[in-house]
C-alpha cells in the first residue's frame, strides 16, 4: 500500500461537545509516539488547541480568505505527517462547503491524502442529520462517531443515534471526576509532559485517573492511525504497556 498522508478533522456543528479535547489528545498521542504533526485552530475567538501547542498549530481565521487559502494549501500537501484539524462549530458549515467549492476531496484522493472526519455526537438529532449529511454528499470519506462522555452525553438514545451513523467505527472519550478534570483544561497542563515525567506534587489519585482515562483513548486512536481492526492489538509506547500496566506501574512509590 502506498503512504497516505491523513487529515483529521475534528467537527461537530453544535458548541461544547468535545472536539478540542479530541484534537489535544490526538496530537499528544502522535507527540508521545515519536511522530510531527501539523495542526489547525479554525477558532481564533477561542484558540485553546494553537495556545497548547504553539510550535505546532497553525491559528487560522477560517472566515477570511487568507485562512481558508493557509488551512487548505496546507491540507493537500503529501508529506505523510498527520494533519489535525480542530473546526470550531461556527465554521462549520462554511469548512464544508469550502470543502465542495474547491473539489478538495477529488484532489486529495490524487494526491494520497486521507481525509477522516471525526464526528462528535451529541443527543441533538440534528448532529446526526449532519453526520448523515457528510455521508451523502461523500459516501467514500472516512468517518468517526467520537462521543465523549463528559462534554456531551448522548443520553437515553445512545443506541439508536450510534446505529444511525453512517459509519460503524467508533472512539469513546469517558467521563474524568471534576478534580481529574481541572487538572486536564488547566492552561499549563501538556498530557505528553505528563506521560512522560509526572509532577512529583500531583495527587496519586489524579495520576491514576488520568492514565486510565488516557489510555483507552490513545488505543482507539491507533486503530484509526494504523488501519489497525477495532478491539486488537495495542499501540506504541504508552499502549505497549496496556491500561492493567499502567495502574499497576507502582503510582505510591512514585508519589513519596
Amino acid at each position: 500500500m502506498e503512504p497516505r498522508t491523513r487529515v483529521y478533522i475534528c467537527c461537530s456543528p453544535h458548541r461544547r461537545t468535545g472536539t478540542t479535547t479530541t484534537a489535544r489528545l490526538l496530537t499528544d498521542f502522535f507527540v508521545f509516539n515519536g511522530r510531527n504533526f501539523t495542526g489547525f485552530d479554525t477558532d481564533p475567538h477561542e484558540r485553546d488547541y494553537g495556545a497548547r501547542f504553539p510550535q505546532g498549530v497553525t491559528v487560522v481565521d477560517a472566515e477570511k480568505v487568507q485562512g481558508q487559502v493557509a488551512i487548505f494549501d496546507r491540507l493537500l500537501v503529501h508529506d505523510e505527517t498527520p494533519k489535525i484539524v480542530d473546526l470550531s462549530h461556527r465554521y462549520y458549515n462554511g469548512f464544508w462547503e469550502t470543502i465542495d467549492q474547491i473539489g478538495f476531496m477529488d484532489e486529495a484522493r490524487a494526491l494520497l491524502i486521507e481525509p477522516i472526519a471525526l464526528f462528535h455526537l451529541d443527543a441533538n438529532r440534528a448532529s446526526l442529520a449532519a453526520a448523515q449529511a457528510l455521508a451523502g454528499r461523500w459516501p467514500d470519506l472516512n468517518m468517526v462517531a467520537v462521543t465523549n462522555k463528559g462534554a456531551a452525553p448522548l443520553g437515553k438514545d445512545a443506541h439508536e443515534i450510534l446505529a444511525q451513523f453512517p459509519s460503524p467505527r467508533r472512539v469513546v472519550i469517558g467521563a474524568l471526576d471534576p478534580s481529574t478534570r481541572a487538572y486536564f483544561e488547566a492552561s499549563d497542563f501538556s498530557m505528553t509532559r505528563f506521560l512522560q515525567t509526572p509532577p512529583s506534587d500531583m495527587s496519586i489519585v489524579i495520576r491514576i485517573g488520568l492514565r486510565a482515562w488516557v489510555a483507552p483513548i490513545f488505543t482507539q486512536f491507533r486503530t484509526i492511525a494504523e488501519d489497525v481492526p477495532f478491539g486488537l492489538g495495542k499501540s506504541k509506547g504508552l499502549m505497549e504497556m496496556g491500561v492493567a500496566a499502567l495502574l499497576a506501574s507502582n503510582p505510591l512509590r512514585q508519589g513519596r
